[in-house]
């Protein structure tokens, strides 16, 4: 189970995060670039008392747990897509141009984990950078995010899918300067044992992605393709290792 931080059971390598919070950017669009002025409406109302945008913390503490905290979960291996920046519009014929740059992480058996995205709509002063974590978490508790050992933000959870659960950081001048000079974004969240988890997401080639053009699609698609085969080769081989050890012989 995911957010007890293990690898689920070998199965289809499922759609990228970021692909998913890139449709659900463009599918919203207005000629008001609504994306960046209304989050979406939320699924559930976060419990009063639950965490607010941009409100700093001390550093090196996760997101406030409950007083009998359980142990943190073991960490699986990630798999991350590299940073990649897209551009689009909406349906509407005066909606304004969106570019956002994301990246994900899924686990060897291609189960989506975190993802990331900075969603800057064209002409607009407000930037938006949205995490994605993995359902259910005790959404009361909000999210934390930490840019190498920099002071940590917190922000709330706005809305829950059946990939994972959304919240929204300001991306003010200072935070998307940190993204572009930092090595390491940490983006933590409480899941339903009352354990602190922790998701590091590299940040090398952001800022190249962010300041560079928009990715090819067709490039896009093939890095997709080489990360799907890799992410089905290392299912398979934990498949085999797994009917191995099952049947009590050592794995070919």
């Amino acid at each position: 189970m995911i957010n007890g931080i293990v690898s689920a059971p070998v199965r289809p390598v499922r759609r990228s995060l970021v692909t998913t919070v890139a449709a659900a950017a463009l599918s919203v669009l207005t000629g008001s670039a609504a994306l960046a002025q209304q989050p979406a409406k939320p699924a559930a109302q976060a419990p009063k008392g639950a965490a607010q945008p941009q409100r700093q913390a001390q550093p090196a503490q996760p997101p406030a747990a409950p007083q009998a905290q359980a142990p943190a979960p073991q960490m699986p291996q990630l798999i991350y897509s590299p940073w990649a920046k897209f551009c689009g519009k909406g349906q509407d014929p005066n909606a304004k141009q969106v570019c956002f740059t994301g990246k994900d992480a899924r686990t060897e058996a291609g189960v989506p984990v975190v993802a990331a995205a900075l969603i800057e709509p064209d002409g607009e002063p407000k930037k938006i950078f949205r995490i994605t974590l993995p359902s259910p978490l005790q959404l009361q508790y909000g999210t934390r995010i930490i840019v190498d050992q920099q002071q940590p933000l917190s922000a709330p959870f706005f809305t829950c899918f059946s990939n994972g659960c959304m919240a929204d950081y300001e991306g003010t001048p200072d935070l998307i300067d940190k993204l572009k000079k930092g090595q390491m974004l940490t983006i933590q969240a409480i899941n339903l044992a009352g354990a602190a988890i922790s998701f590091p997401l590299p940040l090398n080639e952001f800022a190249k992605a962010n300041e560079g053009p928009p990715t090819d699609p067709k490039v896009f698609e093939e890095q997709q393709k080489k990360l799907q085969a890799e992410l089905q080769k290392r299912a398979e081989e934990a498949r085999k290792k797994l009917e191995a050890q099952q049947g009590g012989q050592p794995p070919k």
